[in-house]
């Protein structure tokens, strides 16, 4: 992306391929432009939504690491079966919801039934009606009881229509016991409130205990429904991402031949490099650390498959080179040794005032600094060899003259 765009802006200061003209074709050189923005707009684009899928997957991963080896051969037997789509999984899980929401209603009218039983006792009544406090002088008991309850209000919220009411049997159930525990801990022992209250709690946990093990089996109905669901809808999700990977992969090979297009267009319309400018390429390859240099020889071999660019030892014709590879070579050494001399300035400080002062018979010479900075990467190429398979050992054809 970097030749391709310096290669559009030299196309500003070198003449149009066929012209003897200095005149950049401004016309032309916008169309350029406006083509590698669309392709910068369209590389953001993919790379958000590559970003949502390494989201989507790092979260999936965590989430597996949390589940316990007996849901994953669950989960091992849900991926035989065929992944549902999104759409259908939604669907499913409103007529699911609809499905347990009835069998609730249906637990609850049967609990309905007990709770009149208890009700229609004749000790019933003090539990009938929230406790009257100031009409009983009961000043005390807001200090001992935390929640009030009372017949009247659990059957209102049995019968709630605003979705405020209970959601399920056990709720009713706890409310049921703790009418008759408040009164048992508000009211002394042995007073007649207490004994009434124990009496139809014993009486209620044994019709509870009938109706039961109908309760249990609902819930891990739901429980077993709710993780089949949530499996298939990771299944599905995982099946959208992976489609959502895939193309994303072949609009970035789109992209990249969009992008090799440009870059030829524009390498067309430049000057071609000179007999001059291909010695100073030369010369700029020998002065690159180790890593720059293989860079550089994978830029070659980009244009050229049969290049070897991890041999021992090379031996790089730029003669042979096509406009395109010289003009991304040039432009990647520019910025390769600028770099390389901003880091230099900056780590330099005492120890290449120390390094100059030994080496100050070395450096009489432009000639005499090339092949030292030579002999230096060869010697770093053998010092990485640890890190590296070995790197390769430059040598730059003679130009034709």
């Amino acid at each position: 992306m970097e030749a391709m765009g310096a290669s559009v802006e030299s196309a500003q200061d070198n003449d149009i391929a066929g012209t003897g003209r200095h005149e950049a074709n401004v016309p032309e050189l916008d169309g350029y432009k406006h083509r590698v923005d669309e392709i910068l707009m369209k590389v953001d684009q993919l790379e958000q939504r590559v970003n949502e899928v390494e989201l989507f997957y790092l979260n999936t991963s965590k989430k597996q690491v949390n589940t316990s080896k007996g849901s994953s051969v669950v989960k091992d037997k849900d991926k035989e079966r065929q992944i549902p789509s999104l759409k259908k999984l939604q669907l499913d899980a409103s007529r699911r919801e609809a499905a347990a929401a009835k069998r609730m209603q249906e637990l609850m009218r049967q609990f309905g039934t007990i709770l009149r039983q208890i009700t229609q006792h004749k000790w019933a009544w003090p539990f009938m009606q929230p406790v009257d406090v100031k009409a009983l002088g009961l000043d005390d008991y807001y200090e001992v009881i935390d929640k009030p309850m009372d017949f009247s209000t659990i059957k209102n919220q049995m019968e709630a229509k605003d979705g405020t009411g209970y959601k399920n049997v056990r709720e009713i159930c706890g409310d049921v016991r703790l009418v008759f525990k408040n009164a048992m801990k508000y009211n002394a022992e042995k007073s007649d409130v207490h004994v009434m209250a124990k009496t139809l709690l014993e009486k209620f946990e044994e019709r509870w205990l009938q109706l039961l093990p109908k309760v249990t089996e609902e819930e891990k109905r739901r429980e077993e429904e709710e993780s089949v669901a949530q499996m298939d809808m990771q299944l599905a999700q995982e099946a959208a991402y992976a489609k959502l990977a895939r193309d994303i992969s072949n609009e970035l090979y789109e992209v990249d031949l969009h992008l090799e297009e440009l870059r030829e267009m524009v390498v067309r319309k430049c000057r071609k490099i000179s007999t001059e400018e291909k010695r100073n390429i030369g010369t700029a390859l020998s002065l690159l650390s180790p890593e720059d240099l293989l860079k550089a020889l994978e830029i070659v071999a980009q244009n050229d498959p049969s290049f070897q660019s991890t041999a021992e030892e090379i031996n790089l014709d730029m003669d042979a080179q096509s406009e395109s590879t010289l003009w991304r070579l040039k432009f990647f050494v520019k910025d390769a040794l600028e770099v390389q001399g901003k880091t230099s300035l900056s780590t330099g400080g005492d120890n290449n005032n120390t390094n100059n002062l030994s080496k100050n018979k070395n450096n009489n010479s432009n000639g005499n600094r090339i092949n030292k900075r030579k002999r230096e990467i060869c010697d770093a190429i053998t010092k990485s060899a640890k890190k590296r398979s070995k790197k390769p050992t430059l040598m730059i054809a003679s130009q034709r003259t």
